[in-house]
């Protein structure tokens, strides 16, 4: 496991490597894991619980009634996929506002299965209900120090592999070991790809979790063009 951080560190530099390098170091730890277990005899408390007077402050803003008029139609025309790390909330990072983009969120921001089903889908919606548009830009965004990169380490890979039944040789394709190019990969995964809308256009980006800035790689291209 330490030479995995090494590398990690080599590829991405000092900085973009820190994240991944203390969460290598730290020890299992038993203990806390028990500690997530329910005990007996008192009422577990969600973690939302404490989110929801936050919703009642959202819900009497009256902000949710400026929605655009085709739900798959947001404002901004942007259907964001991106990754599930909490430091790379596009809502955050790009400064959205309610129903300014569509986002999709998965591991590493990889573009899945699911994830052109999706869009496909979204795209079709168009062209079914509003086909005159306007039509959207799928931005795939990646990002440094991402945690998918922990599948870079075989032993942690295949025990994965052995506990989800996933495909082992998939999931060595998934960490977005240099974000630029597994953009320009997944770019091209988009563009290619029947199911997806030729109407759409798909661009793609990184965002530095060192400095907070977002950078273009790809300009916006329609599929199969």
């Amino acid at each position: 496991m330490p030479e995995f951080a090494a590398s990690a560190k080599a590829k991405d530099g000092p900085s973009a490597a820190t994240g991944l390098t203390l969460f290598l170091a730290r020890p299992f730890r038993a203990d806390l894991a028990a500690r997530r277990d329910p005990i007996e005899g008192r009422k577990r408390m969600s973690n939302i619980a404490p989110l929801l007077e936050r919703n009642k402050a959202f819900a009497s803003s009256g902000v949710w009634r400026n929605t655009p008029s085709l739900p798959f139609l947001p404002f901004r025309g942007l259907y964001i996929i991106s990754c599930v790390d909490p430091r790379t909330d596009p809502a955050d990072f790009l400064g959205l506002d309610f129903g300014e983009a569509i986002v999709g969120r998965t591991v590493g921001g990889r573009v899945t299965d699911a994830v052109i089903q999706d869009l496909s889908y979204i795209g079709y919606l168009v062209e079914a209900k509003a086909p005159e548009g306007p039509y959207f830009e799928a931005a795939v965004i990646h990002h440094t120090d991402c945690g998918s990169r922990l599948l870079e380490d075989p032993e942690l890979r295949h025990g994965f592999a052995e506990r989800s039944g996933y495909d082992e040789q998939m999931l060595a394709s998934l960490p977005a070991t240099v974000p630029a190019d597994t953009v320009r990969a997944d770019v091209a995964k988009l563009i290619a790809a029947p199911q997806i809308s030729p109407r759409i256009t798909v661009s793609g980006h990184v965002y530095d979790t060192a400095t907070g800035l977002l950078a273009t790689v790809t300009e916006p291209v329609h599929p199969r063009s």
